[in-house]
Parts: C-alpha cells; structure tokens; sequence
C-alpha cells in the first residue's frame, strides 16, 4: 500500500490529498508566479495616429502614424522624420503616391534581421501610383547617420485597397485594411496582414491577396513552405482571414499567431498553420445565405437588428467550421464579443514573472449594439496546441486608450501606441 501511495504521489492523480516523502527523482511542484507589477512613462507624445513600431537592438524604434509617415527615434530621444505621406511636412523624404484614407495609411513596420548590413526597413502603406489604388509593402535603405531613406523598391505592389465606399451602411472606403508586418524569428521570412476591403469575394480567392497573411522573402517573393493550396497565389501562407491587424510568434515554438477582428462579434487569435484556411466567407448567395448590400454578408446579422453574440455568431461565423471542417480553429475569441482586437505580442523573459511566454493583446474600443467598449489590454495564456487560451486583464498603469500596436521592445519592456498619440513603456517591477 505505501508502494502504491507514493506512486499516486508522483502521478499527480489527486487520489491521495498529500504525500509525506517521495522517491529522490520526483520532481518538484513549480509554484504559480504571479503577475508582474506595472509602471508606464510616455516615450513619444502628441503623435498622429501611431499606428506600428519596429525596433533595432540597441533601442533604435522606428514607428508610423497613419497619416502621416515613417520616423525613427534614436536612443538619445532625438525623432529624425524619415518618410513622409501626400501633404505632409518636415519629412527628409516625401513620397506623394502614399495617402491615408480611413483605416488604410501608412501602416505597419518591420525593420530587416540583417539591419547591420542591409539597413532595410519596410513600410506597408496605400498608394495611387497604379490605378486602382493598391497597399503595398515598400522597402527602403536607412543612410548610415539613421537621417534619411533611399533606395526605394515596392517588393509587393498588389494588395487590394477599398477604394469607395460601398452601399451597406457599414462601407467606408479604405475598411478592413490588414497592415501588420513582421519577420519571423526562426525562418528570417517577412509576415503581411492583409484585410478583405468589404469584398465578399476576396477572403476564399486563390488570386486576390487580400485577406490573407502572406510569407514573403526580402524580395517580395513566396518564401518556401508556404503551402498555399493549388491554383493559389504561392506568396499565400493562410487565407480565408477578415481583417488580420496583428500576427505574434511564441518564444520556444516560434509558431505564427494571428490577431483580427471579428464581425461585431468573436475577435480571434489563432494558431496559423501552412496553408491553412481561417475560415471567413462572407460571399452572398453561398453557404446557404441569399443576397447580402453590396455583395457582402460580413454584418448582415447587424442590419436585421440588435441580435445577441451567439445569434450573429451563428448567422456569419468568423470560423465557418460547417463549410470548412478543416479551417484552423481560433485559442480565443474575446468572449464572443468584437472590440477592435489590433496587435499583439508574446512576453518573453523573467522580468514578466507569471506573465512571461503569454501574449498581450490591445483592443481598440469599438462597441455596438450593447457590447462594452474595450479600451484595453489583455493577457492570453494560450494551450500549448493553440486550441484554448486564458485571459487576464492587464490593470492599466497609465490612462486607458484605443490601443493600436503593442510590441515588446530590446530592453524587454512592452512599448504601446495609442490613437490619441501616446507611445508608453510599460515596465514590469
């Protein structure tokens, strides 16, 4: 019977309420840790829309404002403007095809992992240099006293941009932009975000990137393994997405997250796979549905009345696992509510205590028809397949905003962007 009680002990299978002694090898229970307190300081303030943030390893932090452009601060403090949008002023470069319209601007940033030798930064911008208007990833050359850009290549020149607005009540041109650039951190590979502009059509195209996360190499080209199913796009990674305004990797797996809005209901992080479908198809006339404004079903729910989650859940699903079975299934969908889920990013370091390996996710607010506004940041503990996370809400440290980018800087501590032009370091103590 001892024999037999010390090999409960050791299993774990809660038989036996306590155990005495153990066998030397057991290994020692690990005790919660618990969350991190918070300091925040602004590092920029009086912005324009700060909409993306990239970092250098030395502190360097490039970001954009959406209307305006491109700038770098330096770790002195000093703001070199770098790049700037149609009418806009005191920028070392201007470029007139870019413009802001809506959501659509100059969006998000990634600096390149061969920084030191390349000095590549890239910028996800609207442009009218084709007609019609296009998003496009552009990459530049920094000069070496970090001042002035050069060197510009458009390395993806085909993302769809919604132009007009279109005639459902909900149809503002430049809607559902996507925007979010990163590199992987194991492949070197650059990640897209792209929306599906209010087009029923696009998010399920083989040919129409938008909609889509796509894995490209420096050059604009399809990185290898990204499995886009036959007859796609081969730059395509995953498709079937709404309107993707963040993607994360998890320290240790390095595995890709996706951050996007749901249609007034179920904001989603999922888990990305090669290949794999998200699972929006808001096409009228298929899947069982009639005729939607514009061609579009995305908020038809909405229009026939205040309905609750579950029941525009059920009408347009986010994830339309009955039409596609094998879609990719999200860890978390905000509760079921849709509240402007932007960006986020993985906590990695011991500073974070209880938090550290969690993702932080930032909302921008948006409430309807008896959702709560969420002007804030979560903290997801997501299961190691990705099926299922926990949430936490972060306690604020500094006044709640519409939270647009939350990135993890060099130092470790977590950099945040507001519309209301704040850029804070958060600081775990």
């Amino acid at each position: 019977m001892e024999k037999l009680a010390t090999w409960l002990c050791v299993a774990g299978t809660g038989v036996i309420a306590s155990c005495t002694s153990a066998p030397p090898q057991a290994p020692q229970a690990q005790q919660a840790q618990p969350a991190p307190n918070l300091a925040a300081a602004p590092v920029l303030s009086k912005l324009s829309n700060p909409w993306d943030m990239a970092f250098l390893p030395d502190g360097t932090m490039y970001f954009t404002e959406k209307c305006k452009g491109l700038s770098v601060r330096q770790p002195s403090g000093t703001v070199n403007r770098l790049l700037g949008m149609k009418d806009s002023q005191g920028y070392a470069t201007l470029a007139s095809d870019l413009f802001c319209d809506g959501q659509a601007g100059m969006n998000g940033v990634a600096v390149d992992p061969g920084f030191a030798s390349n000095r590549y930064v890239y910028v996800y911008s609207t442009s009218s240099m084709a007609s019609p208007s296009t998003n496009r990833v552009i990459r530049f050359t920094v000069s070496p006293d970090g001042t002035r850009l050069s060197d510009r290549k458009d390395i993806v020149a085909d993302i769809p941009y919604k132009a007009a607005k279109s005639n459902h009540p909900f149809g503002d041109s430049g809607a559902h932009n996507g925007g979010r650039l990163r590199f992987g951190p194991s492949d070197g590979f650059l990640y897209v975000t792209t929306g599906d502009n209010h087009n029923g059509e696009v998010p399920q195209s083989p040919t129409r990137i938008g909609g889509k996360v796509l894995r490209i190499d420096r050059e604009g080209k399809a990185a290898p393994g990204n499995n886009a199913p036959s007859g796609f796009d081969p730059r395509v990674y995953t498709y079937g997405h709404r309107n993707p305004q963040g993607i994360a990797f998890r320290p240790g797996t390095n595995q890709p997250f996706t951050i996007e809005n749901g249609p007034w209901h179920t904001d989603e992080v999922t888990a990305l796979v090669p290949g794999g479908n998200a699972g929006w198809d808001p096409r009228a006339n298929v899947n069982g549905r009639g005729d939607c404004p514009d061609r579009y079903c995305g908020y038809s729910p909405n229009q026939m009345g205040a309905l609750p989650n579950k029941e525009r859940a059920a009408f347009m699903p986010m994830t339309d696992l009955k039409t596609y079975p094998n879609a990719m299934k999200p860890a978390w969908t905000n509760e079921g509510m849709s509240q402007g889920m932007s960006s986020g990013t993985f906590l990695n370091g011991k500073q974070w205590k209880g938090w550290d390996g969690k993702m932080v996710v930032s909302y921008m607010g948006i409430g309807i028809h008896g959702t709560p506004v969420g002007n804030r940041l979560d903290v997801l503990d997501i299961s190691p397949d990705g099926m299922t996370a926990r949430r936490t809400i972060m306690s604020l440290p500094m006044p709640a905003g519409r939270f647009r980018s939350a990135v993890q800087g060099p130092d470790g501590n977590l950099y945040v962007a507001t519309d209301e032009g704040e850029i804070y370091r958060m600081t775990p103590s």
